[in-house]
């Protein structure tokens, strides 16, 4: 992909995604219920803290879906399908099963360690589950976009295009999205880790990324002129979510109110964010590293934070902030480090400077 048609805006929602999972995952650490998660808890949780973080959890994983499916197209534009398949293999299964056998091992014994529990090692996705998804994804799905992707200028392209111009061309994914919760029925809503629930809605969203930049400007423009109204829709259904409870809310409006967020942030990302720079290029690469190390890096900082008696909020922002810094020094330490780079997910460095892929 040039520079002259890449998508910052998409770099840039990729990159803001990740760093709200890890703001998320610090607020498990204030509830009492993160332990079941083999999260570090601490002894004096902030249940106030979880209500905004309710506000980000029904859109957060699927905007990452989507913009996963976005990252294949631009892929597909330099690549034959065997050539995606062995980069995607090599980006993103040999990170998945390192973590599995290594990183994600490693977090579960430091909570092991600090809830006095039996050490031992145990293996699992953990975390990199989404990995695992998205690799599914584009086995199950390739055939199916490189069909759309080498027939963009035939009809039923066109009819994508055409069907795009107006707001009513997002109801089909929204009726595709509701399908899902009423015959998978998920309690919560946000409950994606490793379900089928987490499994068919990433599924549907990482299709409909593909279609919506295949779609071209169309969409875009169509998102930026209903922007407004999208996000109010989004804040209104929020606040009665709010007002009502997760567990009492509907699937089927969480899924309406899901949609209006991330279309709108679409909107607004496009707007706002579609210029790149030295920050991004540096940010783009290392997102991936960061979101794999993560938990660790967590669980070292929360061992020794929850011993200190700082107050809860100061201990919140140390958390995330304190892993944030962890995380990039253990990129730093990574990208030095030939050998180490494609168990991150980062290409064995070449003579060539490469510039970093989009929207992995």
């Amino acid at each position: 992909m040039t520079a002259s048609n890449r998508r910052y805006d998409i770099d840039w929602l990729r990159v803001i995604a990740i760093m709200l999972l890890l703001l998320y995952h610090s607020a498990i650490g204030f509830q009492s219920w993160g332990i079941m998660l083999t999260f570090i808890t601490t002894e004096r949780p902030w249940p106030e803290l979880w209500t905004p973080m309710t506000v980000l959890n029904i859109w957060r994983i699927p905007l990452l879906f989507f913009v996963s499916g976005m990252g294949v197209y631009f892929s597909m534009q330099s690549r034959t399908w065997k050539q995606l398949l062995l980069e995607r293999a090599s980006r993103i299964m040999i990170p998945f099963v390192f973590g599995m056998f290594v990183i994600v091992p490693v977090s579960i014994y430091l909570w092991q360690r600090y809830n006095h529990f039996g050490a031992s090692y145990a293996y699992d996705s953990g975390h990199l589950w989404f990995l695992g998804n998205i690799f599914a994804y584009v086995l199950l799905l390739l055939p199916i976009l490189y069909y759309l992707k080498k027939n963009e200028t035939r009809k039923g392209v066109s009819l994508i295009k055409k069907a795009f111009r107006t707001p009513l061309g997002l109801l089909p994914v929204i009726a595709l999205l509701i399908l899902e919760v009423i015959l998978v029925n998920p309690q919560p809503f946000s409950l994606y880790a490793k379900t089928w629930h987490g499994f068919f809605l990433g599924l549907i969203t990482f299709f409909c990324g593909f279609c919506f930049v295949l779609a071209g400007d169309t969409l875009w423009k169509m998102l930026t002129n209903w922007r407004w109204l999208l996000l109010a829709i989004a804040v209104t259904l929020c606040g009665f979510r709010l007002a009502q409870g997760d567990l009492s809310t509907p699937n089927y409006r969480v899924v309406i109110e899901s949609c209006c967020w991330i279309f709108s942030i679409f909107a607004f990302a496009h707007l706002h964010l579609n210029r790149g720079g030295r920050v991004l290029t540096y940010l783009s690469e290392a997102v991936f590293p960061v979101y794999i190390v993560h938990m660790i890096v967590q669980a070292l900082v929360s061992t020794w934070l929850f011993s200190t008696s700082l107050a809860v909020p100061l201990q919140f922002i140390l958390c995330f902030t304190l892993t944030l810094a962890g995380c990039f020094g253990i990129y730093e330490l990574v990208r030095r480090v030939n050998i180490l780079r494609p168990l991150f997910g980062l290409k064995m460095k070449s003579n060539r400077i490469a510039q970093p892929e989009l929207a992995q």
